[in-house]
């Protein structure tokens, strides 16, 4: 008698390998969709979380959490647009949340608490309303989906970088950043997340920098850039071109751009140039200088390639962290209350009669 054999289970690899494939056979449908919509790239990943998330959980509750992911992000969204800073998208990343990218950070630290207290702030509303539906409709999926809004919307409270919390504490007092140091510990120790002791160790790391070694922060900072002139021109008129080994400091002065960027810009009179370097990040320039002069042919004739450094250290700005008495009252006050509010509501919800949240 032949045995009948028992279908096999997939695996959340098979799972995987069947979204990309079916990500990939709708390729046609979805590009039109991400150039039609700046939100297109938004719904795109909001997909694929759902994807993700239904993989371990059910399919209604992996969409009720992307969903709370969702209006926290639109909080940050909201609050940067008042301060008149532009924003992208929320972007989705299974197991990792969601974020935005800023176009333009915030010029002072109260600005930045602004925008980083709108994302739980917009989501402590979210994961009350789905409470409120709870209430009504005595549903366990709704209780569940609140109580893990409330839980995310607390642990950002979090005083650490890059959470929401540690970005707060800049304006109320960066003396929180310590709290969250040990803090983290313990929510590390009660998660057992890898995830979130990585952020906990860069958040460690970063204070270290910024507070042990911070005379080893001021070292001086190398950057490259490269300049293509034509030569053929300045041959021409007599210019003497200089040997690969040239080197020499080159006069410069610095400007920043409406958007802050920052530009170094350099001269050769003998060689009739003038060049423009963006910096990566605000610092105090100490020399500028070739470092080696390469010659090249192409079609249309020589060029000179010019290798320079640019020396410099890294600007610490102290008055971005100057803020009134009043300002950090305000942010210091609304953030115990949020927290304190979040850590009622959870409580709330896990004392529900016969509710088993997993």
């Amino acid at each position: 008698m032949q045995q009948r054999q028992k279908p096999k289970k997939q695996t959340p690899l098979w799972y995987i390998g069947a979204a990309a494939m079916f990500i990939l056979s709708q390729l046609k449908t979805l590009i039109p969709l991400l150039k039609f919509s700046k939100f297109g790239g938004t719904f795109l990943s909001m997909l694929i979380s759902v994807w993700f998330y239904a993989m371990f959980y059910t399919w209604k509750f992996a969409v009720g959490f992307v969903f709370l992911l969702l209006v926290h992000e639109m909080g940050h969204v909201f609050a940067a647009r008042q301060k008149g800073l532009p924003v992208s998208a929320p972007m989705f990343i299974p197991f990792l949340g969601a974020l935005i990218s800023m176009k333009q950070h915030p010029r002072d630290a109260a600005t930045e608490a602004y925008v980083a207290i709108g994302g739980p702030v917009l989501g402590t509303v979210g994961a009350l309303v789905l409470y409120g539906v709870a209430l009504y409709s005595g549903s366990p999926l709704f209780y569940s989906l609140a109580y893990f809004g409330f839980f995310l919307n607390l642990l950002n409270l979090l005083p650490i970088h890059p959470l929401d919390g540690g970005r707060i504490s800049t304006a109320v007092t960066r003396w929180l950043w310590l709290v969250g140091l040990i803090g983290g510990l313990v929510v590390i120790f009660y998660l057992k997340s890898i995830l979130f002791f990585i952020i906990w160790a860069m958040f460690a790391y970063d204070l270290y920098k910024k507070f042990v070694s911070k005379k080893k922060a001021a070292q001086t900072r190398v950057m490259g850039a490269s300049f293509e002139v034509a030569a053929d021109p300045l041959m021409e008129q007599g210019y003497l071109i200089p040997g690969p080994e040239h080197k020499r400091d080159l006069p410069f002065l610095t400007y920043s751009d409406l958007e802050g960027q920052q530009h170094v810009k350099v001269y050769w009179e003998g060689l009739d140039f003038t060049g423009s370097i963006p910096l990566m990040e605000q610092g105090l320039i100490k020399r500028v200088h070739v470092i080696q002069l390469e010659r090249k042919q192409k079609e249309d004739g020589l060029y000179l390639m010019i290798h320079c450094q640019v020396e410099y250290t890294k600007y610490e700005n102290d008055a971005y962290y100057d803020v009134s008495p009043a300002t950090r009252w305000k942010y210091g006050i609304a953030y115990l209350l949020l927290a304190a509010f979040l850590f009622v509501m959870m409580r709330e919800v896990h004392e529900v009669p016969g509710l088993r949240l997993r």
